[in-house]
């Protein structure tokens, strides 16, 4: 099997989990340099992972370095140009959530897609855990009955010093708030376990900081099979916790974690304990733990690589969440219901997540 050649490009706080990933394909990936804008800090970056060469320009290193992948961990308003660029150059993409800032931003990365031949996935590590394909099999294979209702928060906390960071809060350059930048993962999740969404109707508001976009957002769901959910994303929770719950007609499952989950995170209690024994079984059938990590994630895009294959979170499904994200926004700033493919073209919401609508805002 060929080995692949990757670049990184941002060198903040999530560059190591890159770091990390390369190291957990067992070398079928080889990190060759990075990146960033910040001379002293791409330099200090390298040293301490052992890169071979730092650059200060991404358009340079591309051409430099000739990469097969390239990881993106720059700040959110350049993922779609980056991306692009990246596939113009040859190379195959993992990018950082939120992978663009419109649904019109995604479909220009689609095109070059189709263009180049190459593939960019978003970064949606919650889907690749070994325990997820397990629950998500006994789901698709009924042993649970029915979807019925799910619970999915996002109830995390970030102070002032988190959003002191001068692109961090900003529409342009975050391009959102816990709906976008910290509850994606939950939803995506969600998205991957129970499927097609129908409608949304859901609240937004920015109630404690100085911020642009909002620091929470609240919505309910119904799902195409007839199952409904319930959802909050928040930056204002003191006691973190990210959890999803799902209520089928024969069990409810549970998935408690912050930021990385393993088996041990999820719990399923069977509806009748007279069949239980049976659900308990099926359960307990879990594969080798491999926890929810961008490494797990880099593996899948390299088989998918070496397959020529279409990458899980590339595509309609990353479009798929990406829509049910925009529509969260538009139903909370216009007080409709939004139903799945109803913005296209020509809508607002199109070209921009919030519609050009500023937030409401509660003064402190």
């Amino acid at each position: 099997m060929k080995n692949y050649r990757a670049v990184l490009v941002g060198t903040g706080g999530i560059g190591e989990a890159h770091v990390r990933a390369v190291e957990f394909t067992q070398g079928r990936v080889s990190l060759v340099a990075a990146c960033d804008i910040d001379p002293t800090r791409a330099q200090d970056f390298c040293a301490k992972f052992k890169i071979p060469t730092a650059h200060t320009d991404y358009a340079s290193m591309l051409r430099a370095e000739k990469p097969d992948i390239v990881l993106i961990a720059a700040p959110p308003g350049l993922h779609a140009g980056m991306s692009i660029a990246a596939m113009e150059a040859g190379a195959w993409v993992m990018c950082e959530k939120p992978l663009c800032a419109s649904l019109a931003e995604f479909d220009q990365i689609e095109a070059a897609e189709k263009r180049t031949g190459c593939h960019t996935a978003s970064v949606f590590q919650m889907r690749f855990a070994s325990s997820n394909t397990h629950v998500r099999s006994l789901l698709l294979a009924g042993t649970f009955g029915r979807p019925l209702v799910a619970v999915c928060n996002t109830l995390w906390f970030r102070d002032a010093a988190y959003y002191a960071v001068p692109w961090r809060g900003r529409w342009k350059t975050e391009l959102g708030g816990p709906t976008m930048s910290q509850g994606i993962h939950t939803m995506d999740h969600l998205l991957h376990l129970f499927g097609a969404w129908t409608e949304v109707k859901a609240v937004a508001d920015t109630l404690y900081h100085d911020i642009e976009v909002e620091d929470v957002s609240m919505a309910l769901v119904k799902f195409a099979n007839g199952a409904r959910a319930s959802i909050v994303n928040s930056t204002l929770c003191p006691r973190q916790e990210t959890y999803l719950r799902l209520d089928c007609e024969k069990a409810t499952v549970e998935l408690t974690h912050l930021y990385a989950y393993k088996q041990e995170n999820w719990k399923m209690t069977p509806a009748d304990p007279a069949t239980g024994a049976d659900l308990t079984a099926a359960w307990e059938q879990f594969p080798p733990d491999v926890g929810s990590t961008h490494g797990a994630q880099l593996v899948t895009l390299v088989e998918n690589m070496d397959h020529q294959t279409t990458p899980l979170t590339s595509g309609a499904e990353a479009r798929r969440t990406l829509e049910f994200l925009t529509a969260i926004y538009k139903s909370a700033y216009t007080d409709l219901t939004v139903k799945c493919g109803s913005i296209q073209a020509g809508d607002p919401f199109y070209t921009a997540l919030n519609g050009g609508m500023a937030p409401p805002r509660v003064k402190k």
